[in-house]
């Protein structure tokens, strides 16, 4: 008994493509409210959706759980 305890341990999926217009495409919103809602800066979405440049391993992590919990999300990320 020295205070130990054994935490479940899970593996983080980090994807390694993103198609970032499909994600906004089935939320129904335009690439200015995606980038607004949840915080990206519209250049980089751009560039995302044109092939320019790929979503850094933080913003590809942030897009899958955009994806799957869009409205935890929201939730975590609102102002009040």
């Amino acid at each position: 008994m020295r205070g130990e305890i054994e935490l479940e341990g899970y593996e983080v999926f980090v994807p390694p493509l993103v198609d970032v217009a499909a994600i906004r495409k089935r939320m129904g919103l335009s690439q200015n409210r995606f980038a607004e809602r949840f915080g990206f800066d519209v250049t980089a979405l751009h560039a995302w959706e044109q092939g320019r440049r790929q979503p850094d391993r933080a913003a590809r992590l942030y897009l899958r759980v955009i994806e799957r919990e869009p409205e935890a999300v929201r939730r975590a990320l609102r102002d009040k």
